[in-house]
């Protein structure tokens, strides 16, 4: 046997796991559904897990900053390690807190992408209408999200979550059943 007998002796069949994929994509678009009925509870587990990212980089900077002997980083480490916990305390602890930094966060990103857009549509030679219109569009979201405080910080990340989740299942689920077809998956 040569090691290219062997090669395509070991290979994976074609459409081999898809049923995993089908399974992961209906399980996630079907969590995205599940987001969008309850987005408050979508938006608390959303805080809630950024919470505990933010715990763990805290504890693990912190311990950086502590044991790690001989780096000029040392006082960083620690004053980084002691916001990540005290932000992460905050979320895990009062997660409507949690969602309101968010979503100002959100607000924050659709102003500055908003201005930026606008900026570059004044200088673009096509399609500057469009790029300019986004931007305002960009910009009255913004508003919109801002103008609807608290019930918006309180809905938008569970929102978007489910978004991705079902976007993102969507996709899985045509790969799967392309792949089970002797596609590639995930081919372009």
């Amino acid at each position: 046997m040569t090691d290219t007998d062997r090669s395509y002796a070991t290979a994976a069949r074609p459409g081999a796991g898809w049923g995993w994929i089908l399974a992961y994509g209906v399980f996630s678009a079907l969590l995205g559904l599940a987001a969008f009925v309850f987005p408050v509870p979508a938006t608390f587990a959303a805080t809630l897990v950024i919470g505990a990212f933010f715990i763990a980089t805290g504890i693990v900077s912190i311990g950086a900053g502590l044991f790690g002997k001989g780096h000029e980083g040392r006082g960083y480490a620690i004053g980084f390690g002691i916001v990540s916990l005290v932000i992460g305390l905050v979320m895990a602890f009062e997660p409507a807190t949690g969602a309101i930094s968010i979503t100002l966060l959100v607000a924050a990103w659709l102003i500055l992408r908003g201005v930026l857009e606008i900026g570059l549509g004044t200088r673009m030679r096509r399609r500057r209408g469009w790029m300019i219109g986004l931007g305002v569009l960009n910009i009255l979201l913004a508003v919109f999200v801002l103008a609807t405080l608290p019930w918006s910080a309180m809905t938008l990340p569970g929102y978007i979550l489910g978004l991705s989740f079902l976007f993102g299942g969507v996709i899985s689920i045509a790969s799967a059943l392309d792949h089970k077809k002797g596609a590639s998956a995930f081919s372009m």
